[in-house]
């Protein structure tokens, strides 16, 4: 029987049109998919995004549970997010077994905050000698950057990419230290990131964009009043130097819409 290899698939930030070209054609040859999902109930959203660009039918898909609770760098996740953790690499292997590829879907790229190396950490402590590949995906903030026309960051400026969910003070000293500090997972801390960002005298420097790239995206310059209601696909760009004011606005009708009601992972 032939090795089979785990593929971990960056999605890109939601906009279909924006899976790599090897995403594509690696998730059109793997037969079986296996997708995160953040609850129990919900559907994924990283499923979500590729159906609307790879035929699905013939493929056996799974979509598998992954907590979303605070994991911390260097320190043991709770015994629910472990679990749920083994039990998806468990359905993984067992495709394996079988010389069967997999692919897994994740939002944005692998690399930052993603799902897919909790994925694989887990995998090696059950097989060290599972095969996997990752492959790289557009990361939120490049489609941001792309959407507003601002850059990132700039000759011998420094850049800083955080959770919003951190604490305010971290949170303080990354804004007070960096030239450029993307904001990421906005959408449940808006109002103690625009306060926080008022007391720094950042706020009018700050950017806040909702589902980038996709119909019903959402620029925002203002933040002197707080948005209600933000999209879970929201990112904050906050430059201390400034930024190019886009005079256009795009069409975002050749995207398709997320369904409403999946979970986002």
């Amino acid at each position: 029987m032939r090795d089979a290899t785990l593929h971990i698939i960056g999605t890109g930030p939601g906009d279909p049109d924006l899976l790599t070209l090897k995403a594509l054609k690696t998730l059109t040859a793997c037969p079986v998919i296996a997708a995160p999902k953040a609850s129990p109930s919900g559907s994924s959203t990283a499923l979500a995004i590729i159906s609307q660009a790879v035929d699905l039918d013939g493929k056996t898909v799974f979509e598998l549970y992954f907590p979303m609770k605070k994991i911390r760098a260097g320190k043991a996740p709770e015994e629910e997010v472990s679990r749920a953790w083994r039990a998806a690499a468990a359905t993984i292997i067992a495709c394996l077994d079988q010389g069967l590829d997999v692919a897994f879907p994740t939002l944005g790229d692998p690399a930052i905050y993603s799902t897919g190396y909790y994925l694989y950490d887990t995998l090696l402590s059950m097989r060290p000698d599972i095969r996997v590949r990752f492959h790289a995906g557009i990361p939120a903030m490049s489609c941001c950057s792309a959407e507003t026309a601002m850059p990132i960051c700039l000759g011998n400026e420094m850049l800083a990419v955080v959770p919003a969910t951190f604490s305010d003070e971290r949170l303080r000293s990354t804004l007070e230290a960096f030239d450029t500090i993307v904001l990421m997972k906005v959408h449940r801390v808006l109002p103690r990131i625009c306060r926080l960002l008022e007391e720094t005298g950042l706020l009018a420097k700050a950017v806040l964009i909702e589902r980038a790239g996709m119909e019903g995206e959402r620029i925002i310059r203002d933040l002197s009043t707080i948005p209600e209601n933000p999209h879970y696909f929201s990112t904050m760009i906050i430059r201390r130097n400034g930024g190019f004011q886009a005079p256009w606005s795009r069409d975002r009708q050749q995207a398709g819409p997320i369904p409403a009601d999946v979970s986002a992972m």
